[in-house]
């Protein structure tokens, strides 16, 4: 099996320009499906804190850098949406947010904002003992006894303890960002949700400011206004330099 993948046929959610080269590092089985963003393109391609998969990989053995709290050890893991980056040694922590047009960026955040996820609730089960599984958006499952906790809702998971510290209904009123479709990147407030029959998806009704949008309950993500609050890092200058030399992937 390769361990390239053609630069044509990522997800437009890569921070990564199509055209200047044929190939790029293919992202492990992990987090996030196949939206998910190598780490080594991350680190080297938007950051530019790597020249090489070589010093990536130095630099991941040196435990320096963190993803949602833990030590990476692999450059090809796959990161996304709501993931936290962490650079101890240069007291830098990140947040992967999709900017607009669904490309994902890094969003400064300070250390203590670090210390906990925003995740997406994808299912909700039932399992022994009358507890309740969620399974999140980017596949991770955990068990809480919150029965108030619902479809689309999201929650703010603590990355040292693994605990629901906040919760966030999916309802009217809720500030939500797009993170598909073509108002990706965009924030508003719910202002009407649609029911719509049989197996359609629902569709979502967003203002913003005596504007907004429609799109449907898929693409929108329940958050607070600490996110309205971070100011984006736009990753598209690093993407640009990195396109202008020549990339080595070894």
């Amino acid at each position: 099996m390769t361990r390239h993948q053609k630069r044509l046929a990522v997800p437009n959610s890569w921070p990564v320009a199509r055209k200047e080269q044929t190939y790029t590092v293919k992202a492990d089985a992990g987090p996030h499906g196949e939206a998910g963003v190598p780490l080594l393109i991350v680190l080297r391609d938007v950051l530019g804190y790597a020249d090489s998969r070589k010093e990536a990989r130095y630099a991941l053995r040196q435990g320096s850098v963190l993803v949602n709290g833990a030590p990476a050890s692999d450059v090809e893991r796959p990161v996304g949406m709501f993931d936290i980056l962490g650079f101890e040694e240069r007291e830098e922590f990140y947040r992967v947010f999709p900017d607009e047009g669904g490309r994902l960026s890094l969003t400064p955040i300070d250390g203590d904002a670090a210390g906990s996820k925003l995740g997406k609730v994808t299912g909700k089960r039932h399992v022994d003992g009358g507890r309740i599984q969620l399974t999140l958006h980017d596949g991770r499952t955990l068990v809480t006894d919150d029965e108030d906790v619902g479809g689309n809702d999201s929650v703010v998971i603590d990355n040292e303890t693994g605990d629901i510290v906040a919760h966030f209904p999916y309802e009217e009123g809720a500030l939500v960002t797009a993170v598909q479709g073509q108002h990706a990147g965009e924030i508003g407030t719910v202002e009407r949700i649609e029911q719509t029959p049989g197996s359609a998806p629902n569709d979502v009704i967003v203002s913003q400011d005596g504007e907004g949008f429609e799109t449907i309950a898929e693409y929108v993500v329940v958050i607070d206004e600490n996110f309205v609050e971070d100011e984006p890092e736009e990753p598209e200058d690093a993407v640009a330099e990195a396109d202008a030399q020549e990339v080595t992937e070894e």
